[in-house]
């Protein structure tokens, strides 16, 4: 039941297990989370993303055990916690969550420095999720810039 539990949340509710662009499904299933999170003020808003963040760490490690593999695609909580950074202060629109998603994956694919430095140097759960948070503080500067400058 445990493992079971682990998988699911690893995966995203299944998302991961996606044969293409399992970490772009995996962020699609943060959009209804991110919903959620954007009903709090800003600082409940923030503690539940690390709260979340932390929970994706856990999880995260316990599933490379359960998969004896490291940080392997099928693991896409990590793109769930990144995406809510990103889209920290930032509006839930239509177009916001549009642009929200593609700068996140544009940055968690590319991966500019120091994202692919944290996700080989942090052990375990910290290296699978800690690239993510990085690339969603890149992705939330560069959509909060959008939102304030072009839209």
């Amino acid at each position: 039941m445990y493992n079971r539990f682990i998988r699911i949340a690893a995966t995203g509710l299944g998302s991961g297990l996606s044969p293409f662009a399992p970490g772009t499904a995996g962020t699609l299933v943060g959009i209804p989370l991110y919903m959620v999170f954007s009903c709090f003020s800003w600082s409940i808003y923030l503690l539940s993303v690390i709260a979340f963040s932390l929970f994706a760490v856990y999880i995260s490690q316990e599933a490379e055990g359960i998969y004896n593999e490291k940080d392997p695609g099928r693991i896409v909580i990590d793109e769930i916690a990144g995406f809510q950074v990103t889209m920290f202060l930032v509006a839930p629109t239509f177009w916001h969550i549009f642009l929200g998603f593609i700068v996140f994956r544009i940055f968690d694919i590319i991966k500019p420095f120091p994202i692919r430095l944290c996700e080989k140097k942090l052990p375990g759960g910290y290296g699978v999720v800690g690239d993510d948070i990085i690339a969603g503080i890149y992705g939330n500067i560069v959509l909060l810039l959008l939102v304030r400058f072009v839209m």
